[in-house]
């Protein structure tokens, strides 16, 4: 019999501690506190032992992924290790055999590309239109741009520039992109610990794509599959341009979800392999972005990508338009449709400075409140791989990048708009839960955009809250003390409580149709100003019901009425019934 590799003690205690613990150190605030301290210390205080031969689980990369320990015995040698969960192997090939059998032509030469070219160069694809004028003014090249004709029968290596030169207009971002996978990033002393075959290895050669073949190593004794190294640097890449680029955040992390994926279409990787690359990542972008010796750096390439980059107009083909695509696309791809084999109720935790990886998207909100982002958008528990003990699986950073997912306590955000960016405006658009309020403060724009649910109520005390859903503004009362109030939803606008609106404030509806009415299904206390506009090529009747409600105070109603788009000459009257308000077009 071969023998088998044993489990290092300290990676078998962190399993161990975190079925012990469910993931919560006690007393702590549940998905904000991060978890006790590991045996091996947390990620970002000890990524620098990820180095060459580091194969014990002093090497972070090794103990964040040692949930794998369930499902693989690594073995010795490169053929000796066991499946200890047959049914996650066995999806875990048979979804490889699934993508490589049914593959287009065009996914293909896709797959062979995303293996070919440096992952830095490809991963610049996320910037859309301004992709071209970044890898101009960044430097940033390639020596493949299609497939070789005789591709079939001899291997082609990138000697390009990847994402570009320190010594460039744009050479900051470079270099942030450069830090990110530098000499602490590899996957080696993983993939030589793990020893997880490739796909093609579980099953036959000629799954992968052919101008990929002549690439393959022969000798299997050094080419694991588990962590996906391509994977790997693709979102280092993606997480070093997207923090200086955060208007692009999402559309960067589903290029690198995309790469990751063109792993299994080449039939070179799996899906937990996959799934172990963007683990490691997260882990390692936010360890190098949390390190006090880069402050300077990641802060350089922020200024130079919002002074020199995104202050130009960009033609470039922008391929991740689609938000509701991507997410689609991004969620799939976390999960790969495995089923859950642990505990599915295991509250969320956040690591220790994952914050950093919200640092720029959203600015405007505290440390602590980043944490919360966190935590309330995470993956639930139980999915293979993702439940290691710090919580970097089940990180949902393109759910995150939406704003909270719960409000668990009540919520407070001050937005600068003089500051710019998303100081200025920024969009939630996740469905948010939860027992707590919020808060809206600062001179900032706020748009809500989720089916929400949450149970708190809802303030505006400054700039501009803009109610983007017929449930943006969940289920408690409503009171606009400053600032303006904006129903921008098609339909309905409900507010389940009562609604209150000071002298001070400014409520804008939109009336494109009699299905356009703000419904306050408690008492209505009005005030201040009501703008009213209807659309050019909107021709209402005789009557406009603006907003019904259950209750209205006849001592406070609107101070001022003011109404766009009528045709000229049009006179209105203001008329408050017991339960609706309307206004009355007199032509």
């Amino acid at each position: 019999m071969k023998a088998i590799k044993p489990i290092s003690a300290v990676v078998l205690s962190l399993v161990i501690s975190q079925s012990a613990l469910g993931g919560v150190q006690a007393g702590a605030k549940q998905g904000v506190d991060p978890v006790p301290e590991p045996p091996s210390g947390y990620f970002i205080d000890t990524y620098k032992n990820n180095v060459s031969g580091n194969k014990t689980a002093s090497n972070p990369t090794i103990s964040v992924l040692s949930q794998y320990n369930r499902i693989w015995q690594p073995g010795e040698t490169w053929d000796s290790g066991v499946v200890l969960d047959q049914s996650v192997h066995e999806h875990n090939i048979q979804t490889v055999l699934d993508k490589t059998s049914s593959r287009s032509k065009a996914q293909a030469d896709a797959a062979y590309l995303d293996d070919r070219v440096s992952q830095s160069y490809s991963a610049l694809d996320g910037l859309g239109s301004l992709t071209d004028i970044y890898r101009r003014d960044a430097n940033a090249t390639t020596t493949i741009t299609g497939i070789p004709q005789d591709a079939l029968t001899k291997k082609y290596t990138d000697e390009g520039t990847g994402a570009g030169t320190t010594d460039s207009e744009l050479g900051q971002m470079a270099g942030l992109v450069e830090t990110l996978r530098g000499e602490y990033s590899s996957t080696s002393s993983a993939k030589d610990y793990y020893s997880y075959k490739r796909p093609f290895r579980w099953t036959d050669p000629s799954i992968v794509v052919p101008e990929l073949r002549p690439t393959l190593k022969e000798d299997p004794t050094n080419d694991g599959g588990f962590p996906s190294g391509h994977t790997n640097a693709a979102y280092l890449t993606a997480l070093a341009i997207a923090y200086a680029v955060p208007e692009r955040y999402q559309e960067m992390l589903t290029r690198a979800s995309e790469l990751g994926d063109n792993r299994l279409v080449a039939g070179v990787h799996s899906p937990l392999d996959v799934m172990g690359g963007r683990t490691m990542a997260t882990a390692l972008a936010a360890a190098i972005l949390a390190d006090p010796d880069n402050e300077a750096l990641k802060e350089g390439a922020y200024e130079e990508a919002h002074t020199m980059l995104l202050t130009q107009d960009g033609n470039a083909p922008d391929r991740f338009a689609d938000k509701d695509a991507n997410k689609q696309a991004y969620l799939k791809r976390l999960t790969y449709g495995f089923k859950p084999t642990g505990s599915t109720k295991k509250p969320m935790v956040v690591p220790k400075g994952a914050e950093v990886l919200l640092e720029t998207r959203l600015p405007y909100l505290s440390d602590e409140e980043r944490r919360r982002v966190l935590s309330t958008t995470g993956l639930a528990s139980g999915y293979p791989l993702l439940d290691d003990l710090e919580g970097w699986g089940r990180l949902n950073l393109y759910a995150a990048a939406d704003g909270f997912g719960s409000f668990e306590t009540d919520v407070k955000v001050k937005m600068d708009a003089s500051k710019g960016g998303f100081h200025a405006e920024d969009t939630w658009a996740n469905d948010i839960s939860g027992k707590g309020s919020l808060t809206k403060k600062g001179s900032g724009e706020l748009t809500l955009t989720g089916d929400n649910s949450f149970r708190g109520d809802t303030t505006l005390d400054g700039g501009t809250l803009v109610a983007g859903s017929e449930t943006a503004l969940g289920k408690g009362d409503v009171e606009v003390e400053t600032g303006t109030l904006q129903k921008e939803s098609k339909g309905k606008l409900v507010i389940n409580g009562d609604y209150s609106q000071s002298k001070k404030s400014v409520l804008e509806v939109d009336v494109d149709s009699r299905e356009d009415v703000l419904v306050i299904k408690g008492e209505a206390e009005l005030g201040g100003t009501l703008k009213v506009h209807f659309p050019s090529e909107h021709r209402p009747g005789k009557s406009v019901t603006v907003m019904t409600y259950g209750k209205l105070d006849r001592h406070k109603v609107f101070n001022h009425i003011e109404t766009t788009g009528l045709p000229k000459g049009t006179k209105v009257k203001t008329v408050y019934k017991a339960h609706s308000l309307e206004l009355k077009l007199i032509k």
